[in-house]
């Protein structure tokens, strides 16, 4: 799972950035070579969790056997603050060749000059074997492509599998996932007063989750207007667009089917009262699964469901951010940075590396990896929700970060904590938050 990021320039910030600079400057450049012709490149990974670090290391040990004149070099990263860390080394010269983010920070990037596009760079298998609509979360500034996206990341439900059964509801699939009014309605009947709540929204970061999870009921937020100076990001607002931000401010300021408590969470934060009986469910990132599978006490029975949908045909989407590889536009190799960048996307490595994470390839043919295909663990209910991930409305869209820090995060957490009206959560989105928005656009 990934952690946190921030992207407030703090002095910590600034004395991470200068770490990272100094270590890649104390590695001579990814561009150095040797007197015999070869050349060392450096990968600066942000794998933080033991099995990740692991397979990241044997892929980069089992490149470097098979190449030996094209060496990699492991850096490691930290999702903390790496936003400014890399524009710190991006600024000095320093950048590493290959770099592992995710498609949202790439945008700031991407228009800055700092990565290179890949387009003609990779082989024509990988373009194929991830799907199109996962591609356009990379792909901006003209059709360019600045990653290799390379897994991603669900939200999915983890219930209690003796409350479920207990309930008599209906038991969600895939294919048939619950609407959310029969999350609704599984929520209050399993509310006691006192003892047990439906669910716990965990909001400590409310705009991704309130931003993707409207793609279930139709909604995008984010919409793109054509006009002669070319497309220009607009936010919206409407009834498909806050469904599911209603919902949540119902059962935590109505229905009291959710605690307010949990507003202020983070997804562990939720687990001891899970394992307690207090939440009959909790919404969670996909990795989450880790967790709760090491943190279980004896006995407890869990199992994971998909997210709900919408009452409309096509409304079983959600958005994802996935993980992506990249080529610094400095770096003096590209293509033999994208040569190893096709490599970790193997359908062989993509699974090896998400299993490490207990997150999803974004590969077709990683997808059908047997260890991803178990029923334990809800490894295969990830597998069969695959087809229903599309890009966050998020991506690729310039002021982003501004427009969530600024307006939408203080927005929403006023609006679920009851403190505010739909309509005022709507003006500060779409008002205020188009003026960050055209700033970023002239």
């Amino acid at each position: 799972m990934r952690r946190v990021r921030v992207r407030v320039r703090t002095a910590a910030a600034v004395l991470l950035s200068t770490a990272l600079l100094a270590a890649l400057t104390s590695c001579s450049g990814g561009d150095e070579g040797g007197g015999d012709g070869t050349v060392t490149l450096d990968y600066y990974s942000l794998a933080w969790q033991k099995e990740s670090v692991a397979a990241n290391k044997r892929l980069v040990a089992r490149w470097n056997k098979a190449h030996p004149r094209t060496k990699v070099r492991y850096v490691q990263g930290s999702w903390d603050n790496v936003h400014d860390q890399l524009l710190t080394s991006f600024e000095g010269g320093e950048a590493p060749d290959i770099i592992h983010d995710d498609a949202s920070d790439l945008t700031d990037f991407a228009y800055g000059g700092y990565l290179a596009d890949l387009r003609g760079l990779l082989p024509g298998k990988l373009r194929k074997d991830i799907p199109q609509r996962t591609w356009d979360s990379v792909t901006m500034n003209g059709g360019r492509v600045y990653g290799v996206p390379f897994s991603q990341e669900p939200r999915v439900i983890v219930a209690n599998k003796k409350l479920l059964e207990k309930s008599g509801a209906r038991i969600p699939t895939a294919e048939k996932p619950w609407t959310w009014d029969e999350f609704e309605k599984f929520s209050r009947d399993l509310t006691v007063k006192g003892k047990r709540f439906g669910t716990v929204w965990t909001m400590k970061e409310p705009v991704k989750q309130s931003v993707n999870l409207s793609q279930s009921t139709g909604g995008k937020i984010f919409t793109k207007e054509r006009t002669d100076d070319g497309p220009k990001n607009e936010v919206r607002f409407n009834r498909r667009d806050s469904a599911v931000s209603e919902l949540i401010n119902r059962q935590v300021n109505e229905d009291r089917t959710a605690p307010r408590s949990g507003l202020g969470m983070a997804g562990s934060d939720a687990l001891p009262g899970f394992f307690a009986g207090k939440y009959a469910t909790v919404p969670l990132n996909y990795s989450f699964r880790q967790q709760v599978k090491q943190q279980a006490p004896d006995g407890f029975e869990w199992t994971v469901l998909p997210m709900p949908r919408g009452e409309r045909p096509g409304q079983n989407a959600q958005g994802v951010v996935p993980q992506t590889l990249s080529v610094a536009e400095e770096s003096s190799h590209k293509r033999a940075a994208a040569q190893f960048i096709a490599y970790m996307a193997q359908p062989a490595h993509m699974a090896e590396l998400a299993k490490g994470d207990w997150i999803l390839p974004t590969g077709r043919e990683a997808l059908k990896d047997p260890a991803l295909n178990r029923t334990k663990d809800g490894w295969r209910m990830g597998v069969d929700t695959a087809k229903t991930l599309r890009p966050s409305p998020t991506l690729g869209v310039r002021g982003y970060a501004e427009w969530s820090d600024k307006i939408a995060t203080p927005a929403f957490q006023r609006y679920y904590n009851g403190d505010t009206s739909r309509d005022d959560l709507a003006r500060s989105l779409t008002h205020d938050g188009q003026l960050i928005l055209d700033r970023y656009q002239r």
